[in-house]
Parts: C-alpha cells; structure tokens; sequence
C-alpha cells in the first residue's frame, strides 16, 4: 500500500492531535491542604476557598468550603468545628439532610465506611457515604456522592455532584481516596 505525502501529513497531524489531547488532562489533580482544618486532598483544578455560617441542629458555625468545578462537576470538601466532640457527631445527620435537600434529592445507596483517623496515628474514623439524585429546575437528572465524618470536634463533607451522565465513578473514587486527616 502506497501513501502519498499528503495523506502521511495528514496522519501526522492527526497522530500529533492525539498525543496532545492525552497531555492536557481535563483532571488537573492537585493536593490541597486545609488552611481552616487539618487535611489534604486532591481537587482536579486550582479551588476557591469561601466561609459561610450554616445551622447545625441549632448550633451556627463556620464552614469553610474548598471547591473546584469540571465540566460542570463540582468537587468541594467543607469543615467546621463544632463546640465539643458529641456535637460533631450529633451534626453529621444534618449535614447529610442539608446537602440532600439542597438537590431536591433522594438517597440510592448508604453506608458505614472507616478511613485512618490521621496520616500520624493509628486507628480509624467512621464515615457515612451516600448516593444520591435529584433533579435541576430544567429538569436534568444530577447525582451527588457524599461522605461525612468526625473527629474530634470537627466535621468534615466531600462532595462530588453534577449531571448524573457525566460523573465518573472512578473520579469520585480518585477524589474520595484522596482525602486525609492530618
């Protein structure tokens, strides 16, 4: 078989094409450290940082979002710190109510999951993981994968929530692996 210049460029080009899209990841994973709490994780863009007040079961605190958005998927990690260790607990719930109402949602899947309570000690936290869906005011189906958790009088959530089509498994993995307690 006989190729002609043209067509060889043309492959060129196209091979060059390729190689380029594989070299600029649209998951730009970078690790992040809290400033307002003792963590790491790894965000897929250069984050914004904001702090808000929110009610937790009558208790108001600070939460300090760490956010970043690909392609209309939104990866954030939020802390506050609650008074004492049994409020954190107790908030947890409301947390997890709160971040399903936000989506007008319903839970698909729960369960109980333990992480390392800190990269220096050992010993682990439990957590609470949950899949859920709602809908958005045009009607698009979403889909939010959350975690929460506690240690000491800390609380802490991941999010991953976006058009239920184009959230990766596999992304949310890579997100939720990456966090660690300091």
């Amino acid at each position: 078989m006989n190729f002609s210049l043209t067509q060889l460029r043309n492959a060129a080009v196209i091979v060059g094409l390729l190689f380029l899209s594989a070299c600029s990841p649209k998951y730009d994973w970078r690790e992040v450290h809290g400033d307002a709490a003792p963590y790491v994780i790894a965000l897929p863009t250069k984050p914004t940082t904001y702090t808000r007040k929110i009610d937790l079961k009558g208790i108001t605190v600070s939460m300090t979002m760490v956010a970043s958005e690909v392609d209309g998927i939104t990866f954030a990690v939020g802390s506050a710190e609650l008074p004492d260790a049994t409020q954190a607990q107790v908030s947890l719930a409301a947390m997890k109510t709160a971040m399903i109402n936000n989506i007008g949602g319903t839970v698909k899947q729960e369960k109980v999951l333990t992480m390392p309570q800190s990269m220096n000690a050992p010993g682990t936290v439990a957590l609470t993981e949950i899949e859920a869906s709602g809908a958005t005011a045009n009607g698009q189906n979403r889909v939010l994968f959350a975690r929460f958790l506690a240690k000491e009088k800390r609380v802490y959530q991941l999010i991953v929530i976006g058009p239920e089509k184009s959230v990766s498994r596999d992304v949310v993995a890579t997100f939720f692996s990456s966090f660690k307690l300091n």
